[in-house]
């Protein structure tokens, strides 16, 4: 009987749960990105503002884990914002539609144009890598700034450092 409850014990222990994703997935990493200032129509007016080179931030789910919204984080890299957006995990796009609270400090935050382009980057080592490209803009930064944010998935590899 104790060899019996030993062997379920054992057979019961080996089986493995499925372990989901998150539902955000497909839109969420880490980036490697630069930040240009950008005029009305898009077009850089200075590349690389304030001489910040790349950066890293984040795009990750929401504790509600649902594919409509996520966060997008610098980390404090570059203004220091953490945004709900709305996303759209099929579209691979996201967006604040309109302003949004900016969850690291108080101020407001426009996310618009929000994209993921499935391997069209190349990391500094040479190799595809998901692209990521949105435009930013703050309620507490002069009137009409805007910021064009974009760049690579991180690969985490020394020679993309």
């Amino acid at each position: 009987i104790w060899l019996f409850t030993l062997l379920v014990f054992v057979l019961a222990g080996c089986e493995k749960d499925e372990i989901g994703n998150t539902a955000t997935e497909a839109l969420a990493g880490e980036w490697k990105v630069t930040v240009d200032a950008v005029d009305e129509g898009g077009n850089v007016i200075a590349e690389d503002f304030n001489g910040i080179g790349h950066i890293l931030m984040n795009t990750y789910n929401t504790a509600a884990n649902t594919p409509t919204e996520m966060y997008v984080d610098d980390i404090g890299h570059f203004w220091e914002y953490k945004v709900r957006v709305k996303s759209d995990v099929n579209a691979l796009t996201f967006a604040t539609n309109g302003a949004a609270p900016n969850e690291a400090y108080e101020c407001d935050v426009t996310i618009d144009g929000g994209k993921i382009l499935l391997g069209a980057a190349t990391t500094p080592h040479g190799t595809p890598a998901d692209s990521i490209v949105y435009y930013i803009s703050f309620s507490d930064d002069e009137p009409g700034m805007r910021y064009k944010v974009s760049g690579y998935r991180y690969s985490g590899l020394a020679v993309d450092d």
